[in-house]
């Protein structure tokens, strides 16, 4: 088991006892550029309108697929959304949100400090670069609220390149 997660029925993902909540396997990206106050900018994205959960912000990444690591699916969804070739660092962190629409994922953050090709805003209504104290001024996806205080307020440590 790649992840630690495995369903009910034997398959990826899990689902409550009743079946109800569907357990989806996500990653994101906590992609850094160093700038020259020598402090870090992290990239936000923003959704499409006419998306789920329209106009809100969060971290580039997105589902694992079958057979996939989370470093590889973190890797593909990169390349999907933004054009890059990244290397993908450390863990960071790990968050299970539970939506109010029954759904839930499991969230695994990683760090990216270096990418190859130049970004491309592909699927975002837009992209931008924001310092971490910044990050609680836009309305974040629910399930990277969290992080994004803890960001602000300097109380998660993000491993070293």
């Amino acid at each position: 088991m790649k992840n630690g997660i495995r369903r009910l029925d034997g398959r990826r993902g899990a689902v409550s006892a009743t079946g109800t909540r569907t357990l989806r396997l996500v990653v994101a990206a906590l992609i850094l550029r160093r700038v020259d106050s020598g402090s870090e900018e992290v990239l936000i994205c923003q959704r499409k309108a006419d998306q789920p959960m329209a106009l809100k912000w969060e971290f580039p990444g997105g589902k694992i697929e079958a057979g996939e690591s989370p470093e590889e699916a973190l890797r593909r969804e990169l390349n999907e959304e933004l054009g890059i070739v990244a290397e993908i660092g450390a863990p960071v962190t790990q968050i299970r949100h539970n939506y109010r629409n029954g759904g839930a994922v499991d969230l695994q953050f990683f760090v990216v400090r270096h990418f190859a090709e130049d970004l491309d805003n592909r699927i975002f209504q837009e992209i931008r670069w924001s310092g971490f104290d910044a990050l609680p001024r836009y309305d974040f996806l629910a399930a990277d609220v969290g992080l994004v205080r803890d960001l602000a307020e300097g109380k998660l440590t993000i491993p070293a390149a």
